[in-house]
């Protein structure tokens, strides 16, 4: 495919708000191609820098205009695609400024799916699995209208205490004022 019709098809895709893709997704955006002509374009379209891939079949339009703050969590909602994901541990207690630290370029995240941590030119992206219902997640978490929810204070504290993090940081008055 030629780099103007490819750059084409993700700008269209970039202005419907999707600038962030799993490897598969390429199959829809790159339709017509073959499994091996899509390869090659995706090979060309990073190395002439129009496409990153900040990890292991994920893929990022290079030139989108809504890169931003939202950009880590959206790495992570596609490396995790079909589990249930959200923030917690240290990056959430941190948004409440219930600990002191921000964790600055790591954003900690619990999921269904497996455990794992992975780099990316965005920050770190640590995922810690669960085996909590899909019900006991959803009632305890808020949806912020970004990327990922987040867990509630109570719930961020029970999963620090659950993987055996160390509880020196937590600020025990902001958490009560919290509450």
């Amino acid at each position: 495919m030629r780099q103007s019709e490819a750059i084409k098809r993700l700008t269209d895709w970039d202005r419907r708000g999707r600038y962030v893709f799993a490897a598969a997704d390429m199959a829809k955006v790159f339709a017509e191609d073959s499994p091996r002509g899509r390869e090659a374009t995706l090979t060309r379209l990073v190395r002439e820098g129009l496409l990153e891939r900040p990890s292991k079949g994920v893929y990022l339009y290079a030139l989108s205009r809504h890169k931003g703050p939202d950009t880590l969590e959206l790495i992570a909602r596609t490396l995790r695609r079909g589990a249930y994901n959200y923030i917690s541990l240290e990056s959430a207690l941190s948004e409440y400024g219930v600990i002191s630290q921000i964790p600055v370029g790591r954003l900690t995240v619990i999921t269904t799916g497996r455990k794992g941590e992975y780099s990316t030119p965005y920050g770190v992206i640590e995922f810690t699995h669960t085996q909590r219902s899909v019900s006991d997640i959803l009632r305890s978490t808020l949806d912020r209208d970004r990327p990922l929810k987040i867990a509630t204070v109570q719930a961020a504290l029970r999963d620090l205490r659950r993987v055996g993090r160390n509880m020196h940081l937590v600020d025990e008055e902001m958490v009560y004022e919290q509450a």
